[in-house]
């Protein structure tokens, strides 16, 4: 049973980083009706990004103020930068060509995602990076006969806590019902002066910025990065957007966690399920896609009276 209970945390933590990173593809979709190739690869560009931070910038606040400033300041840099980043991507890539289709625009998508690896391979090389072992906290606690890595609660709570940020943010805000009504109609949201671009600015902002954060805990946890690891979370975070309801914020959450934690409960109890893990993720959406195509929660429509 203490087996178990392990393996469902360690699923619930990596399924928390397929739901940070699958809510930006669930935000993006909603407003702009587009996958967003290139966010697997912001997700990339985010571990990198703390990595960095990590290995130039830490050892300074560590110093001065002590080991987990360090680590927050590691993912608060990696969410503004991201963001940054982010932005500038829907300014280069997607604005240009708005009016010329939906084509176009995955094929634009395509193409970021493709710069935006070559790019993270050229400045840091095509070798695995690995996270500086001094400035990432190694100590653990007891809870329930368990032995949890204190890294790992936090990360675990610091994820949950933003993704409820995020619900409260697009479900109870006045800003976020403006995101909403974009979602559903941007016509008629324009009509009722809904200033869209700003919308459309504040989900390619802030999706990057959550794949960004969500990259440097991933980093933190699996201590080794790789420029071309993007591709295989954006995948998974997209299957998770696709099994909760895609354009459906709790849909995104829910489904990000439910994917984390079946793999790896099938991953720990399947003789050989390690090596099958990525196959287990694409034989849940092909049977979502047979059996519940609008996921678990459905997927928001506007409602025709």
């Amino acid at each position: 049973m203490q087996v178990f209970f392990e393996q469902l945390v360690n699923g619930v933590m990596v399924g928390s980083f397929y739901a940070l990173v699958a809510l930006g593809y669930s935000m993006v979709y909603g407003v702009m009706k587009l996958i967003n190739f290139a966010h697997g690869d912001l997700f990339t560009l985010g571990s990198y990004l703390g990595y960095t931070f990590l290995v130039w910038g830490a050892a300074w606040i560590t110093e001065r103020a002590g080991l987990w400033w360090g680590v927050l300041g590691a993912i608060l840099f990696a969410f503004l930068a991201n963001a940054g980043a982010g932005v500038l991507v829907e300014r280069m890539a997607y604005r240009p060509v708005y009016r010329a289709g939906r084509l176009p625009l995955v094929v634009s998508a395509l193409g970021m995602s493709i710069f935006l690896q070559n790019a993270i391979m050229a400045i840091w090389g095509p070798r695995f990076q690995v996270y500086p072992g001094g400035l990432v906290p190694t100590a653990s606690l007891r809870f329930l006969g368990l032995s949890l890595p204190l890294l790992k609660v936090v990360i675990l709570f610091l994820s949950l806590g933003v993704m409820f940020v995020m619900y409260w943010i697009v479900e109870k805000t006045e800003f976020g019902a403006a995101v909403r009504a974009t979602a559903l109609d941007r016509e008629m949201a324009t009509l009722l002066g809904i200033d869209v671009r700003k919308v459309i600015l504040f989900v390619f902002a802030l999706g990057p910025a959550l794949g960004g954060m969500a990259g440097v805990m991933n980093g933190m946890y699996y201590r080794s990065i790789q420029f071309s690891m993007g591709w295989n979370y954006g995948l998974k975070a997209f299957t998770a957007t696709i099994l909760g309801g895609i354009g459906n914020i709790p849909g995104a959450m829910v489904g990000g966690v439910l994917l984390g934690v079946v793999e790896t409960l099938l991953a720990g109890y399947v003789p050989g399920g390690g090596a099958w893990k990525d196959g287990f993720t694409f034989l849940i959406l092909i049977l979502v896609l047979i059996f519940r195509p609008t996921g678990i929660l459905g997927e928001k429509v506007a409602e025709k009276v």
